[in-house]
């Protein structure tokens, strides 16, 4: 049965959130409001300069009937003078706030990112279980940027436009009700293009953005895989992948780029259909002298002003539908679904002690599969429990429940005597240390990575936990010692040697409880009989879950656990099931036969 669990557990399908462009918008503007007194100076800003860049064709419009007849000198280099004034004092403006959109741009990117950053600490483990992690990480980069030169840029556009338009249309109509008529043919003819055109681009950039995850999902995996690729001899297959997956991301980017340029030339016509109307009809109007040859200036000025925004707008469009877009794929994340909070009534500051009692466990992953069924079992308080199996029996699957990276439906796990679920999950957490058969560490020193998640530990005990895990002498004949860099993921250690980190790392932690998982698939066999009677002191007053193919490590485990096909179907210690001559027995033979 698939896991919903008490409060809502449940497991996140990895599909993103449907969204359309209202709630993008929406969800963006709730950003921007964050940064309310830097959003209300560019709103200033932008009313103020287009107010002066608007004065303009009035101003000319003065001057030429001040020189219809008698040139009347002073006041045409009165007008001349005002509007220099006004396209300085415009300039001067217009520049403040471009540098004020690219602040608040920076800010609400920054919000964003670190957003994102802590969802991805929050959600479920399921969720990378369904995600490229190439495909997360164009979301962090490419499509924040996307939505960064689209506020930096498109959004002062958008203002703009919007004062332009409004303080256009006024003056027009103050000028010529008649003319502006001739807009009533025009406008719907705009709206309508630009309304058809957008639900195609944004569909377009959505498809674009899609693959680019994918491609940089792709890349991200084959260079990480290249020794393997190269093993195989598969560079080729690879490149004919990539190749495919390339096709696809230039065919999508064309589309996109194709009915996103289609927007600007055709709300171009429609501009340029409207002057020529009112020329024409200007001029019908000043020869039954029903407007001077100033105002028809002056309104053929407003009118390509009224036409710029619209052109401008065009002109953007498809950057704007691209952050649109963007901005979808990051809110996809952000919606995705967290860890459950801790039911209420937690029990905090529990000291644990590690007897860990499982009662009929069930799972799934997907409904009607069962991974895990009825299965049960008690490991008292410091004892070694081992689980062996065939891959896919379901033996990382018990251990991920153990720490709650999975959830059942029902209690069915007591640590203590306690259900799991009455435990802060942080505190059960931290009660385990784990080592796991894909080992993890990071860009930073050797001292910083055995340290990690031990707190302020001193040299001489990092020291004393890279000794009993066997690694010491490999890392004092390095040039830095303990200080040496890592480079990111250990590329430049062997697998084995990052194995024996990862094992100094949790030999280091003062938990009740320890999980190995395969923890020396990695180490040589003369290291892995070095590392097993330290591995016997880590596991000394701790609860120990030890997942082993090779089953000379588990010989002295006090419980022995065969898994098969997610069922528990022998339980005892080594000699006894050797002498049921079971599952267990056919494993162990064909090892050693």
């Amino acid at each position: 049965m698939m896991y919903a669990g008490k409060k809502g557990r449940g497991r996140n399908d990895g599909s993103d959130k449907a969204t359309n462009v209202k709630f993008v918008i929406l969800r963006l503007w709730r950003y921007l409001t964050y940064y309310k007194s830097k959003l209300i100076l560019a709103l200033f800003l932008t009313v103020l300069a287009n107010v002066l860049s608007l004065v303009g064709p009035y101003l000319t419009g003065e001057a030429i009937d001040a020189m219809d007849g008698s040139v009347d000198f002073e006041r045409v280099y009165l007008y001349a003078g005002l509007m220099v004034v006004f396209y300085l004092l415009y300039a001067i403006f217009n520049y403040l706030l471009r540098v004020s959109m690219v602040r608040i741009a920076q800010s609400v990117v920054y919000k964003m990112r670190k957003d994102l950053f802590e969802k991805l600490n929050k959600v479920e483990v399921s969720y990378f279980d369904t995600k490229q992690t190439g495909d997360i990480i164009s979301r962090m980069s490419y499509d924040i940027d996307s939505i960064n030169t689209s506020l930096a840029t498109d959004a002062i556009s958008i203002l703009t436009s919007f004062i332009t338009l409004i303080i256009s249309f006024v003056m027009m109509l103050i000028m010529s009700p008649i003319l502006v008529l001739v807009f009533a043919l025009t406008i719907p003819l705009s709206v309508t293009i630009t309304r058809v055109l957008s639900r195609i681009v944004k569909k377009r950039y959505r498809v674009r953005n899609q693959k680019l995850g994918e491609i940089n999902g792709f890349a991200e995996e084959m260079i990480t895989g290249q020794r393997t690729i190269q093993s195989y001899v598969q560079e080729q297959t690879v490149l004919e992948k990539f190749d495919k997956l390339n096709e696809e991301t230039a065919e999508a980017t064309y589309k996109a780029g194709y009915f996103g340029t289609i927007v600007g030339p055709s709300i171009n016509f429609v501009s340029n259909l409207s002057v020529a109307l009112v020329g024409v009809f200007g001029g019908i109007l000043y020869y039954k002298n029903l407007i001077t040859i100033g105002k028809l200036t002056s309104f053929t000025l407003y009118s390509r002003r009224f036409y710029g925004p619209i052109n401008q707008l065009s002109s953007v469009f498809a950057d704007i539908q691209s952050a649109l877009a963007a901005a979808e794929r990051v809110f996809g994340v952000l919606d995705a679904k967290e860890e459950d909070v801790d039911d209420l009534d937690v029990i905090e500051n529990l000291e644990i002690k590690g007897d860990v009692e499982v009662k009929h466990l069930d799972f799934s992953y997907v409904e009607n599969q069962p991974i895990l069924k009825d299965v049960s079992f008690h490991a008292p308080k410091g004892q070694v429990i081992a689980i062996v199996g065939q891959t896919g029996a379901g033996k990382t699957t018990l251990v991920n429940l153990l720490m709650r990276f999975y959830e059942s439906k029902r209690a069915s796990i007591f640590i203590d005597g306690m259900d799991i679920y009455k435990i802060p999950r942080a505190d059960l957490r931290k009660a385990f240390s784990m080592v796991l058969q894909d080992t993890w560490v990071f860009h930073g020193t050797i001292h910083e990575n055995i340290a990690y998640g031990n707190g302020d530990v001193s040299r001489l005990e990092v020291e004393e936990a890279a000794k009993k895990a066997h690694i010491h002498q490999f890392i004092i004949h390095l040039p830095q010692g303990y200080d040496t860099l890592l480079t990111d993921e250990g590329l430049n250690i062997s697998k084995g040697q990052k194995q024996l980190l990862v094992i100094a790392r949790a030999m280091l932690s003062e938990t009740k409880m320890l999980i190995l998982d395969e923890a020396t698939s990695n180490v040589d066999t003369h290291t892995e009989v070095q590392i097993q009677s330290a591995m016997l002191k880590l596991m000394q007053n701790k609860t120990s879950f030890v997942i082993a193919h090779r089953l000379s490590t588990i010989q002295n485990a006090q419980l022995i656990l065969v898994v098969e096909e997610g069922n528990i179907v022998e339980q005892g210690t080594h000699d006894s099931l050797l002498e049921q001559k079971g599952v267990y027995y056919e494993l162990y033979r064909s090892q050693f036969a």
